[in-house]
């Protein structure tokens, strides 16, 4: 198992070799947009981003910033060491329903109650997820749910040979 070298952060960068292990979550006031179809799916500055070494943020959304009718059930569940059980969503835009593209924790462990009920979205299924204007691209691997912006510097967990980092 080969450890990676950090890319070195810019002076506006955050590296995700920084991030704590175990995670955690934090409160921020970044302007958080996901749009699909040209319709705003979610439009926040009240969002809770988590971070983990290695792993660009996940930002989780307070659901009345998510468009009314929007956010469904899905069937799907896991398990997060740190967090707790999550649920899944499904988000319907017009005749469009996205499966599974969304997480929540409606009892997360106490150190991490703030995200109850907040829910966090995988960008790649949408036409397009923002932070504070600038378009994410997703975190590689498709099992992982992290948002990767210039503010952020890797290399970031989901690529090839990243398993067991």
């Amino acid at each position: 198992m080969s450890h990676p070298v950090p890319d070195p952060p810019l002076p506006h960068q955050e590296s995700v070799w920084d991030y704590p292990r175990p995670a955690i979550a934090e409160r921020s006031a970044a302007h958080i947009r996901i749009v699909h179809h040209g319709i705003v799916v979610a439009d926040t500055r009240r969002a809770v981003r988590t971070l983990e070494t290695s792993h660009p943020p996940s930002w989780y959304i307070p659901p009345d910033d998510i468009a009314a009718g929007a956010l469904r059930p899905s069937p799907g569940a896991s398990f997060c060491e740190w967090k707790g059980h999550a649920r899944y969503h499904d988000i319907v835009v017009g005749d469009e329903r996205l499966v599974g593209v969304g997480w929540s924790y409606p009892a997360p462990t106490s150190t991490f109650a703030m995200l109850r009920d907040h829910v966090a979205f995988y960008a790649a299924p949408f036409d397009a997820c923002y932070v504070d204007g600038e378009r994410v691209v997703p975190q590689p691997g498709g099992f992982y749910g992290g948002w990767i912006t210039s503010a952020v510097a890797g290399p970031f967990k989901g690529i090839p040979g990243s398993r067991f980092w």
